[in-house]
């Protein structure tokens, strides 16, 4: 079932397959929307209940008009569907926003499936990337910035758009999200140095050919978390669900029946 959901000053788009059992809850990346997760639906869909929603400004939601974190949104769309506890599965920004919300509210995370995680609070300096991206966005190239974004986030097909036309699709439909949240989205509050109170069954799943500040940063992450399951996908960039579908959907399947 497709609904908006209310979040502080706007509405995101969710879908809710129904069903009975602890509910999962997907939550994509800054270079895709919630269609991310497709590749790896058909392997979940069935077995328990999923929501997915789209991030202020991605895919189906609109874009923000007001100051907005990405953890209480999360949160609201957790109250929307009355949900006391929920596995959280989610990919490089959603896992940012899903460490800060497993920190704010750790009872009613059951359980954490990260792939290619961010987390905020760790020193991952961005800010050559970022002043490239506004450089080719000044000059009206989008094209460009596909281009970079895949150079260096699509390396396993290719890291072209023509090599790898899928994720090219995905990066290109995200972009004027980008520039929309850019002024409204806030930062949640350091997590890195906190991640040790973190206390729910976790798999941190890392691609391999990521960026290596990215891979390191992964690294750090799980070592933090009590227990965390690390998993390295040797055929994964920063497109897990693209590269490598069925190994995405075993480890979450894994985690969510740990997390039961």
């Amino acid at each position: 079932m497709e609904t908006m959901v209310p979040v502080d000053g706007g509405e995101v788009w969710a879908d809710d397959t129904g069903g009975d059992g602890p509910a999962m809850v997907l939550v994509h990346p800054g270079v895709g929307d919630s269609t991310i997760w497709d590749p790896v639906l058909d392997s979940l869909t069935g077995r328990q209940r999923l929501i997915r929603y789209d991030a202020r400004g991605y895919g189906r939601s609109p874009a923000p008009v007001t100051p907005y974190t990405p953890a209480h949104d999360l949160g609201a769309v957790l109250d929307h569907f009355g949900l006391d506890r929920a596995v959280l599965v989610a990919s490089s920004m959603g896992g940012t926003a899903s460490l800060s919300y497993t920190l704010d509210a750790p009872d009613r995370v059951a359980g954490l499936a990260l792939f290619v995680p961010g987390v905020s609070g760790y020193d991952l300096d961005e800010s050559e990337l970022h002043q490239e991206v506004a450089r080719l966005a000044e000059a009206g190239d989008m094209e460009g910035i596909v281009r970079l974004g895949l150079g260096l986030w699509g390396r396993a097909a290719g890291g072209t758009p023509e090599s790898d036309p899928v994720a090219a699709a995905h990066l290109r439909a995200v972009l004027p999200a980008w520039f929309a949240n850019v002024d409204h989205q806030r930062a949640d509050p350091p997590a890195f140095d906190r991640l040790g109170e973190i206390a729910v069954p976790t798999v941190l799943a890392l691609g391999e050919l990521d960026r290596p500040q990215i891979v390191r940063c992964n690294e750090a992450t799980a070592a933090r978390i009590p227990g965390c399951r690390l998993v390295r996908l040797t055929e994964s960039d920063h497109y897990p669900t693209l590269r490598e579908p069925k190994a995405v959907a075993r480890l979450v399947e894994e985690l969510y029946a740990e997390a039961k």
